[in-house]
């Protein structure tokens, strides 16, 4: 029994390969546009969807030198354990053993984490966000600017503006 490719290939009147002869350029070009689209992909995309669960649709951003250093400044001189959210997989336990949170995450879950974070945390904790602020809450100091920049947030002072604005 003959190979069905070859038969195929044999034949005279199957013109399988003459389309591609016709337009060798478009044919080279259309083949270099998707290796340099998969490329990027690759290169961009990719490596966020392998290290962050799809369902949370937080891509994965890695922090700059000057974002870590603005981050440590806002630290400096602070005891206690530190929670550093949106390094892992999305798994949240109860934060209230924190007294630093630093939080690097996509503006779409910054008011809900907020909540979270109003109703666990003890009054003296301190919440570094980095590159996306909380939309609700006033910082209590920053450092840097455009993407590098961080904004630190005290619970206490947190509480005290929610309280003042239920009052009013």
């Amino acid at each position: 029994m003959e190979d069905s490719v070859e038969v195929i290939l044999q034949h005279k009147s199957c013109k399988l390969s003459d389309h591609t002869q016709e337009k060798p350029l478009v044919t080279a070009a259309s083949g270099a546009l998707l290796v340099g689209v998969y490329g990027l992909w690759s290169l961009f995309a990719l490596p966020g969807f392998r290290k962050v669960p799809i369902c949370l649709k937080v891509p994965y951003l890695p922090s700059c030198r000057t974002q870590t250093q603005n981050v440590m400044k806002l630290l400096h001189g602070r005891a206690g354990c530190l929670a550093d959210l949106g390094s892992g997989d999305g798994r949240l336990t109860d934060l209230s053993k924190y007294n630093n949170v630093t939080v690097f995450l996509a503006p779409g879950v910054m008011e809900v984490l907020g909540r979270k974070l109003e109703k666990e945390l003890p009054d003296e904790a301190r919440v570094i966000a980095c590159r996306f602020p909380f939309p609700d809450w006033t910082p209590t100091a920053t450092e840097g600017e455009g993407q590098d920049q961080t904004w630190a947030y005290d619970m206490n002072a947190i509480r005290k503006l929610s309280t003042q604005a239920t009052m009013r």
